[in-house]
């Protein structure tokens, strides 16, 4: 039943050394439940998997849930926590600095707005998206710019008469709340941020 739910069965007389890295870390999965623990410590399940892989783990362990199984699970891969967690816990130093559902921990920094833009023809300097005064931190992310804000309304304002001035076309220009990663860098770069 367990080789079945975790895609093995077809494969089950097979020596382990010919499987892929996804395929041991679905036998390991599929090998601590079979005395059905209450309790499944996963230790970063989806790291160094191919994406294929990693998603049939997050859905595995989604269903787990659902049937009712505790699931502490360790990643630094921060948006998988985000999509797959109840619960969060960030830690640094080794010690719990903050612990929550993903969406009250972005709330604890919900001041810090993002505005991100892509430009059909990106300028290629870029000082005056970070001389924009309402900017506290800008970020390239491939062929978007992420400005951090406190005040998204005028950033964009901004952005549209500078791209109008300077004849720009946008692709996509976007508010974005705090991320998890936001959130993560918060805490743990910033001792005064009180635990939660």
């Amino acid at each position: 039943e367990l080789l079945e739910k975790f895609g093995l069965f077809e494969r089950k007389d097979e020596k382990t050394r010919r499987f892929s890295r996804g395929m041991k870390q679905r036998l390991i999965l599929a090998m601590s439940l079979i005395h059905r623990p209450s309790i499944l410590f996963l230790d970063e399940p989806t790291s160094g998997l191919d994406v294929q892989s990693s998603r049939m783990i997050r859905q595995i362990v989604g269903e787990l849930k659902h049937e009712g199984y505790t699931v502490f699970f360790a990643t630094h891969n921060i948006e998988e926590a985000n999509v797959m967690c109840d619960r969060v816990a960030i830690m640094n130093k080794g010690k719990i600095v903050a612990i929550d559902t993903p969406e009250k921990l972005k709330s604890t920094i919900q001041k810090t707005q993002s505005v991100e833009v892509a430009f059909d023809n990106p300028p290629s300097k870029i000082g005056w998206l970070e001389n924009i005064p309402e900017v506290d931190r800008l970020q390239r992310l491939g062929d978007k710019f992420r400005l951090y804000t406190s005040n998204p309304t005028v950033v964009i304002h901004r952005l549209v008469q500078y791209s109008r001035k300077n004849n720009l076309q946008f692709v996509s220009l976007n508010t974005v709340g705090p991320s998890l990663e936001d959130v993560f860098v918060r805490f743990t770069q910033n001792p005064e941020v009180p635990s939660r």
